[in-house]
Formats: structure tokens, sequence, C-alpha cells
């Protein structure tokens, strides 16, 4: 979702914050994988030592070859995959801020990625630049709803965050503010 706010008094600035991997679907997930890992794991160890190590579970219920062998791999590679979701959300990949300045005529685009030399994307444009402000609709099983920054002669540039969409009424209402704001057409509506 893209929170909107005015940073000065004067219309002459707008920045829409975008959250990115802090998003509590995340924070539910990494943590429901974490204690379904860590059980499975617990369980294979559980029935190669011959010892319970979880009260619930007995262990002379489950060989180690194979189900033990195989429940301790799943609980390693969901370990894994929650430690993933973890960073992501520790260094918040994905968050950062589209900002409209049309007192110093530029456009920032700035996200937060992976540690690296590229953990900062921060991209600069002219307003003049700016073509159009593009939605993309797609319907379906997987349905996206976008929101582009269309340049002259470049590519599109989206502005929305990806993951669960926004409702039809939702992306319609930014991206018409966004293109009254910045006096350029709508396309995809």
């Amino acid at each position: 979702m893209i929170d909107s706010y005015e940073t000065e008094k004067s219309s002459l600035i707008r920045r829409d914050i975008v959250v990115g991997s802090r998003r509590f679907s995340n924070y539910w997930w990494a943590s429901v994988i974490f204690f379904g890992a860590s059980g499975f794991l617990l369980t294979g160890i559980s029935s190669y030592l011959g010892q319970n190590l979880l009260p619930f579970i007995q262990f002379k219920d489950i060989l180690f070859f194979p189900q033990g062998l195989v429940m301790s791999f799943y609980g390693v590679l969901g370990l894994i995959f929650s430690s993933y979701l973890w960073l992501t959300i520790f260094w918040s990949v994905g968050e950062g801020f589209n900002e409209f300045n049309k007192k110093e005529g530029k456009i920032r685009i700035f996200r937060w990625g992976f540690p690296g030399k590229n953990r900062r994307i921060d991209l600069c444009y002219p307003i003049e630049d700016v073509e159009s402000i593009k939605v993309e609709l797609k319907e379906g099983l997987n349905p996206r709803r976008t929101i582009y920054l269309r340049l002259k002669g470049k590519r599109d540039i989206p502005l929305t965050r990806i993951g669960q969409p926004m409702t039809l009424e939702e992306i319609e209402k930014q991206a018409a503010n966004l293109a009254k704001f910045l006096q350029v057409s709508l396309e995809g509506l």
C-alpha cells in the first residue's frame, strides 16, 4: 500500500511512502514457517536420538529412515526459508518512497534493496520527462494492479508495491491524484 502525505504545506511536493517487506503478512509467514520447520527438525532429531525432544510426539511412532530423515530435511529447508523472510524484514527490502518535487523539478524514486553495493536504489528524473501515468490492471488467478510512471523515451517505472493488489477504487484514486498533481495524462483506465 502507498501511504500519501505532503511533506510541506505548499502543493509543490508530494511524497508517497512504500511499505516494502515490513508487512503483517511477512511477519506472520516468517513466524509460522519458523515454528513449523522447528517442529519438523526436532521430530527428525528425536527419531534419530531415540528421545522425545517434543513432549507431544512419540519418537517410537517415527522411524529415522525414511520418515525422520525426510522430516529433518524439510525442517532445515523451512528454517532456511524462514531466515530469508526474517532477513528481508530486518533489511526493509522494498521500503522507500516516491517523491514528486515541483519546486526543484525532480522526481525521486527511492527503495532499499538487499545488502551489497546496490543496496540503495535511488532514481532521479526531471519532471519534464514524465509523459503520463499508466495503470495496468490484470485480473485472474494472479491479479496485478500497478501504477507506472511513463517517461519520454524510457521504460515504465512501477510506483506501487508488489504483493496484495489494491482495490480498483484505490488504484484509480491514487493514479488520478498523481496525474492531476503532475498535470499529465492518465492511461489504462
